[in-house]
């Protein structure tokens, strides 16, 4: 009898020692805070400490994305945050490997890169993919996805050859650089649709489109496999970190001013920069294709302008804040070119109810972004677009699939086409 008590004290003894089971592991709360940041000194300190903060400005309120220690640390650092917004976590439903849509009807990215073969296969008279370079997963033996561009236009000689002296005007677009921004993939797939299957395609007769849906792929992998419950997943793939996203973010990580204001040097940081100017190859695959397409027409010099012969632009889609941009973003200081690049991003900036200006009028300062670099090397007028608000429905970075259609595309098309018809003369 004592030795049965005796085996029977130990078992429960055990029992309370162990370890408790791990929590089961699925989406959390997000949530999206407002903090006090004006232009100038104290908002450039807060991108310095490395927060996730969003292309979005309330009056002196900037916006930053993080979970329930955030707001903690913000005070800690001198900024009184308050909770904006929390995003519950959609119900658990992962993306089933040979899925070709997920979180409602958003496309995969094996989707996205049929999409093009079916396409060029569909409309050889107007549709032609480029392989551009591999992406760094790609370059690692281990999964990735080759960087895919489809060029649209009525073909001719000379047509979508990967050399400047090209005979038509390019107007470049492309979507998902920054992973978790769903809206531009999608941006993305129906401007391919429209230009082969609408009043679009008559304009193609003196202009060549050129379209990358997806330009981090790897990135956009991770986002995709939460299913019904997508991954904020910003940067590439490149990194490892323990307390936060790994990567590089591929909008700080280009050569033009590049480890300046509004970026980081911490690996867990969402606007880290990487170790080099363009040290990422999702980046130099980009910049040697701008480089195939576009001539170089600006002498080198932060002030110096672009000829009155360049032709084409270059558009990348983010989300959101319903802005349009332009350079300098990594200074408020005018480039050569300000009137004409003004002019369009308000012409654009018109269509569709959008606020222009360069990211520290409107803003925050920010360098080693892939627009500065298309202006800086190049001269080309070189966009971003904002796109969808921050609150509502159909705002956030995970607005349901039906925006797309409702709220986003009929903003979107009107400002590809005022795009499409600048690419010709823009200054």
């Amino acid at each position: 009898m004592i030795m049965r008590t005796a085996v029977a004290l130990l078992a429960c003894l055990a029992l309370l020692l162990s370890p408790a089971p791990a929590p089961a592991e699925g989406p959390q709360a997000t949530y999206v805070l407002r903090v006090p940041a004006p232009k100038g000194e104290s908002a450039q300190r807060l991108l310095g400490l490395g927060y996730d903060v969003l292309e979005q400005r309330d009056g002196d309120d900037l916006f930053v994305v993080g979970d329930p220690k955030t707001a903690g640390k913000l005070r800690t650092d001198g900024y009184p945050a308050t909770v904006e917004k929390t995003m519950p976590p959609a119900p658990w439903a992962p993306r089933s490997i040979g899925d070709a849509t997920y979180y409602g009807g958003y496309r995969t990215i094996t989707a996205h890169l049929a999409h093009l073969d079916e396409v060029a296969k569909a409309h050889p008279g107007l549709a032609t993919v480029v392989d551009y370079g591999d992406s760094w997963r790609k370059t690692q033996g281990n999964g990735g996805y080759d960087l895919k561009a489809l060029c649209v236009t009525r073909k001719g000689p000379g047509d979508c050859a990967l050399t400047p002296t090209a005979p038509k005007p390019r107007l470049f677009v492309m979507g998902q650089l920054h992973a978790r921004e769903i809206t531009t993939g999608d941006m993305a797939w129906r401007f391919i649709d429209d230009l082969v299957g609408s009043d679009l395609t008559a304009m193609l007769a003196d202009v060549e489109v050129w379209v990358v849906p997806i330009a981090n792929p790897d990135g956009v992998e991770i986002v995709e496999s939460g299913g019904d419950s997508p991954v904020l997943q910003r940067k590439n793939a490149n990194g490892t970190c323990t307390s936060g996203s790994r990567g590089v973010d591929l909008n700080r990580n280009a050569g033009s001013h590049w480890g300046e204001v509004g970026s980081s040097t911490s690996k867990c940081s969402e606007t880290y920069r990487g170790p080099r100017a363009d040290s990422e190859v999702e980046v130099q695959a980009l910049e040697s294709l701008w480089r195939k397409l576009y001539r170089d027409t600006r002498a080198p010099g932060d002030t110096a302008a672009a000829s009155a012969d360049t032709t084409g632009a270059v558009v990348s889609m983010h989300s959101y804040g319903d802005y349009v941009l332009f350079p300098w973003g990594w200074s408020t200081q005018k480039t050569g070119n300000d009137a004409a690049l003004r002019k369009m991003a308000n012409d654009m900036a018109a269509l569709s109810g959008y606020t222009a200006g360069q990211p520290g009028e409107v803003l925050y300062n920010a360098s080693g972004a892939t627009d500065d670099w298309v202006y800086d090397d190049l001269g080309v007028p070189s966009f971003v677009w904002e796109i969808g608000t921050d609150s509502g429905r159909c705002g956030g970075f995970l607005p349901p699939f039906s925006c797309q259609e409702d709220a986003h595309w009929p903003k979107v098309r009107p400002m590809l086409v005022s795009a499409m018809k600048a690419a010709k003369r823009p200054y």
